[in-house]
């Protein structure tokens, strides 16, 4: 199966993004993704916590 070899087409219209909507609904986006990484700031600040209670050494 490594050794198929398949020819694909793309097309250039595939690859073109057309903005047409106006920016008025970016502030959203943006406080949606700022709570976004917040989130998982605080998810990987917990992760980090546990694997050091894991390791240390309580004798």
């Amino acid at each position: 199966m490594a050794k198929a070899k398949t020819d694909i087409e793309l097309d250039d219209d595939d690859f073109i993004e057309e903005d047409d909507t106006p920016d008025t609904d970016s502030a959203p986006n943006s406080k949606a993704s700022l709570t976004k990484r917040r989130l998982i700031d605080n998810y990987l600040e917990e992760r980090r916590l546990q694997r050091e209670l894991t390791e240390f050494d309580f004798d």
